[in-house]
């Protein structure tokens, strides 16, 4: 859902309600400015970050474990949280 600002700040309780169960964007100018989403949903986006370690950092023996590793049975739903991701 994308509204302006003062819509927002008008129908701020409603609006409000409305980001516990899909994001609301806000825009100002016609821009996209913010998203209000739930405290849920932002806990589940911060899970996904990750902390980058350079190849450099790992010694032969971990890159052939992670080059022979596979994903555990049960986990494909993991796969859907990588769909978007772009190196």
């Amino acid at each position: 859902m994308k509204v302006s600002t003062a819509e927002f700040i008008r129908n701020f309780g409603t609006l409000s309600d409305k980001a516990l169960t899909e994001p609301v964007t806000i825009t100002k100018n016609g821009r996209d400015r913010l998203v209000v989403l739930s405290a849920d949903e932002y806990a589940r986006l911060k899970q996904r970050d990750r902390r980058v370690v350079e190849l450099d950092a790992f010694t032969e023996d971990e890159i052939a474990r992670i080059a022979e590793s596979e994903v555990p049975p049960g986990h494909e739903h993991l796969d859907e949280e990588l769909k978007d991701w772009r190196p």
